[in-house]
């Protein structure tokens, strides 16, 4: 990797088991003990996991029934997105103490770009130490950090020292860092990626860094690019302080499985209301209506139809999510239903005139 690019500062902060956290933070009664947000019931679905329950093997996205049997003992909590919504927002405004380059990717997750920052300070590394410190104080909840010269990096090295710590990969440390590094540590190769790639004898960054371009391109397609990039430490996206909405959706998971059409139509009404409210909010409409259904086997199938014009009252909604359940036999039970509006205004919308102020591509010494 040349020395001669302008290298950025980024931060990766990522709380530790935020919904857990803050449910055992509001309840001393829940603290040390293993518990799950949300899964509760044979049909529930593990939203979080306190530190506590993932010894057991428990994750996010299990279903209840299953994190039951690998941990009996285990406390289900129901969800309370509003008290998770104000916490995050608690820590978004430590954030924007030190920099406006501020890249939310959930609420419990952003990246900061504090290349230049409000505080003067040259320093990642004492900047990440800092805003957890902060965040200790503010909300109670331990944070940890990855600190590097780009986003995959910091994204990748904030999961190193979890829970309550933080990592630094310096510019001269990410070569040699990315190649020892295990393949199924890397930030978007997923379990059944990782599997593929070990068929064809990779299994750290070294052995995917010795694999050519055209190689991966085809044996992993467009994705090989990338792996190609991030394992030479080359990734350019910046922190996007503002991201555009691309869809919006609502989805219901029902108690017992349905098959009766009527009983459909009657959860998508309600559905679709909740969309209505959350255009008007975010003020928004969209074209395209996507229909999800999953059945009782867990196949799921998406149903999608774009209209010429825009859409944001519920009955159109309906109407359009209606045309679609019709438009092809059910082949099961039905578990789960939702509805998405996709091809959004906001995509119309002017983008904000890029900054005239050039970067410089010259050779830096950056402290980290």
């Amino acid at each position: 990797m040349s020395k001669h690019f302008f290298e950025r500062k980024i931060i990766h902060v990522d709380m530790d088991a935020f919904y857990a956290s803050v449910e055992q933070l509001d309840n001393p009664d829940l603290r040390g003990k293993p518990i799950a947000v949300g899964g509760g019931g044979k049909r529930g679905v593990v939203s979080a996991a306190s530190y506590e329950a993932r010894v057991f093997g428990v994750r996010s996205a299990m279903s209840g029934a299953q994190a039951q049997r690998l941990c009996p003992e285990l406390i289900f909590v129901k969800t309370n997105f509003t008290r998770y919504k104000e916490c995050s927002q608690q820590i978004r405004e430590i954030f924007y103490e030190y920099t406006d380059k501020v890249e939310p990717l959930s609420l419990d997750e952003a990246y900061l770009d504090v290349t230049e920052n409000k505080k003067g300070n040259p320093s990642a590394t004492l900047i990440a130490k800092e805003i957890r410190e902060k965040i200790k104080a503010k909300t109670g909840l331990n944070a940890s950090a990855g600190i590097s010269i780009n986003k995959f990096i910091a994204k990748v090295a904030s999961d190193i020292n979890k829970p309550n710590g933080q990592k630094t990969i310096n510019p001269e440390e990410v070569i040699p860092f990315l190649e020892t590094l295990d393949i199924r540590k890397f930030y978007g190769i997923g379990k059944v990626t990782a599997e593929k790639m070990y068929l064809h004898g990779i299994f750290t960054g070294n052995d995917l860094k010795s694999k050519s371009l055209e190689y991966l391109e085809e044996h992993f397609g467009k994705s090989g690019t990338y792996y190609y990039h991030i394992v030479r430490g080359i990734h350019n996206s910046e922190v996007k302080p503002h991201r555009t909405r691309k869809s919006l959706g609502a989805e219901r998971t029902f108690s017992e499985n349905i098959t009766s059409e009527l009983f459909m139509m009657e959860r998508l009404e309600h559905i679709a209301e909740e969309i209505e409210r959350r255009l008007e909010k975010s003020n928004v409409a969209g074209k395209t209506v996507t229909l999800k259904i999953k059945y009782s086997d867990f196949t799921l199938q998406t149903r999608s139809k774009t209209l010429p014009y825009y859409l944001r009252k519920k009955e159109v909604i309906l109407e359009t999510a209606k045309e679609l359940l019709y438009q092809d036999d059910m082949k099961n039970s039905v578990r789960l239903l939702g509805i998405s509006l996709s091809n959004l205004n906001t995509e119309d919308r002017p983008k904000a005139k890029p900054s005239l102020k050039k970067e410089i591509a010259v050779q830096l010494k950056f402290e980290f």
